[in-house]
């Protein structure tokens, strides 16, 4: 397929008036067929009210918004879903390459039905509204559920959330953007309407015909890599060659020279992009033009240049501010510079000519945003959750452990589900797996009002955008700890032998210095974060934001009740609770 032959199409907003929200608004989940690129034949998709992405929706703060997704969808699942064999060193990742040739069917996949549940991906709601995976809705049925939007100017986003199906059901489409406004973001007068610009960005694959020709259809194949240095298989998350931004594989648009705000948002299953602005003629990359001015709970507290780039792990957003004054007349490419990338090309920018009158000046300031650190946070809770590397202890994939501390007294190590972490403090500390799948007991239980520190330690493997439901959190430190084969962790057993020395702590990105809902969490580091839960109670969940990891095992649920209630009840477990932080 030719690169940047076809426009950017922007979704539509949807703004519900204030009666209207109250009222309640109707969203249809339809099945439809769209062009991802001129050269490419029709696709069908599942998509809301039949859009690829779905419309954006738009409210203002504290703007109750009820929603009722219906589920209008029929037919055929859209996907086909295969798995490949390979030692996972091919110049070419096999994933990167379309049709089915050499691979074996999901079985069962081909027979899925249309079972869907949406969440509203940042949304402060109670546990009834905010998309329970279990709570899927069958066609003709509908999930109404309600969101008070008190929350400050962010970019939220809405997908489906099904139980062990998530992977395939978002990639058949079923996606959209969520903005909330305020009078603080007004107060600023960014570039609005026209110069306001969604970008959802993602990643597809596709099957071929018997000729080799692209059909359209939407391929979801993963590696599964043969005899990893554990002794096991490992199962890699869907990668794919082809990039689309707003449902068109790279796209180009018309801009003029003047400042425009981007919503970027990463759709897809598993694919980091390391995005980059680069002149199409020179492949140099653009200086001096492009800032972050938001994150994924809202403004930041000022402006942050990224003349280096900006890293969009799965479900993260950014808030972004490009002044293309800087670059009349120029053509530009949005590329991912990540060496995994087949095709590094997202979309190409080509700025127009002509002088334009544009009044906006770059705040110094952008928010009352106030930092939090360890110190200066109220009195908190401290959790530790585990990722493990994949591997014979997960079956082929990584697991993530709730833990709790205890005592060493008799234990020989390595042990299974034991971990012993020295902080920074110079104190270690024993933690035991108290649960590893999403059905085990239930471990979080969090008092309505408190803040609570939780603590996501990689052992190895690949990265993890980690995400907690219900709170934004803000990141107090990256615990530097040793992986790979200087890694006391013995992945044959699932235990440490001796303590994982603490390394130091690596420096907190600017853009990671604001209110999150995701965070990346690579291998060898202990990303620590605080977040206070108020606002709603009931069940909700946290989990790694690669979709397949999702599915396989890496969410857990937690409950939010009030403490005059939590008081009576019938368990509460220890886990976690009480014990001094790193």
């Amino acid at each position: 397929m030719t690169p940047f032959i076809d426009a950017l199409r922007v979704p539509p907003t949807l703004r519900p008036g204030r009666k209207e929200a109250l009222r309640g608004i109707e969203i249809n989940l339809t099945a439809t067929w769209v062009r991802l690129h001129s050269q490419l034949p029709p696709t069908k998709v599942w998509a809301y009210e039949g859009l690829f992405p779905g419309p954006t929706i738009e409210v203002r703060r504290r703007q109750r918004l009820r929603v009722s997704w219906v589920n209008r969808l029929s037919g055929r699942f859209p996907v086909t879903a295969v798995e490949v064999k390979a030692d996972g060193n091919e110049p070419t990742p096999p994933t990167d390459v379309p049709g089915r040739k050499n691979s074996t069917p999901v079985e069962g996949v081909d027979q899925l039905p249309a079972w869907c549940v949406t969440h509203v991906h940042g949304a402060l709601t109670g546990g009834g509204n905010d998309g329970w995976s279990e709570n899927g809705v069958a066609p003709g049925d509908a999930q109404l559920s309600e969101y008070p939007n008190d929350h400050r100017a962010t970019s939220w986003w809405y997908h489906d959330h099904a139980m062990d199906i998530t992977r395939w059901n978002v990639f058949a489409g079923l996606a959209g953007m969520y903005l909330i406004r305020d009078d603080e973001e007004d107060a600023l007068r960014l570039p609005s309407g026209e110069r306001e610009i969604p970008l959802v960005i993602q990643d597809r694959n596709f099957d071929t015909d018997e000729d080799g020709r692209l059909t359209g259809r939407l391929l979801h194949k993963t590696l599964i890599v043969d005899k990893d240095s554990n002794g096991g298989n490992v199962t890699r998350p869907f990668t794919g060659p082809y990039t689309l931004v707003n449902g068109t594989i790279w796209p180009y648009a018309n801009v003029d020279a003047r400042w425009y705000r981007f919503r970027l948002l990463n759709a897809a299953n598993a694919r980091t992009f390391e995005l980059r602005l680069v002149d199409d003629e020179t492949g140099k990359p653009v200086t001096g033009a492009v800032y972050q001015i938001g994150s994924d709970g809202g403004l930041l507290p000022r402006p942050v240049p990224s003349d280096a780039g900006l890293s969009l792990a799965p479900a993260e957003r950014m808030d972004v501010l490009v002044d293309f004054g800087k670059l009349r007349g120029r053509t530009l490419r949005l590329v991912n510079t990540d060496p995994t990338a087949t095709y590094p090309q997202v979309m190409q920018f080509r700025v127009g000519t002509g002088p334009v009158r544009d009044p906006f000046v770059l705040p110094e300031v952008l928010s009352s945003f106030e930092r939090l650190t360890h110190d200066t946070a109220p009195q908190h809770e401290h959790r530790l959750i585990v990722l493990t590397p994949p591997g014979p202890v997960g079956n082929g994939h990584p697991e993530m452990w709730e833990t709790r501390e205890i005592k060493p007294d008799g234990l020989t190590f390595p042990a299974e589900g034991i971990i012993q972490v020295t902080g920074a403090d110079g104190k270690t500390r024993t933690y035991q797996r108290t649960a590893r799948m999403f059905d085990d007991t239930l471990g979080h239980l969090v008092k309505l009002g408190d803040w609570e520190q939780w603590s996501f330690l990689n052992l190895g493997g690949p990265m993890h955008p980690m995400h907690i439901h219900l709170v934004d959190f803000q990141v107090l430190s990256r615990d530097l700890y040793p992986t790979g084969d200087k890694s006391p962790y013995d992945n044959r057993v699932g235990g440490t032998s001796k303590p994982l020395a603490f390394l130091g702590r690596a420096p907190i990105a600017p853009g990671d210095q604001g209110w999150k809902d995701v965070i990346q969490v690579p291998a060898g580091q202990m990303v620590n974060v605080i977040a206070q839960f108020q606002g709603a109670r009931g069940r909700f969940m946290y989990h790694c934001h690669l979709l397949e990891h999702e599915d396989m095992g890496m969410m857990r649920p937690f409950v939010v009740m009030p403490p005059e209630v939590l008081r009576f009840h019938h368990h509460t477990p220890g886990g976690g609770h009480g014990h001094d932080g790193h």
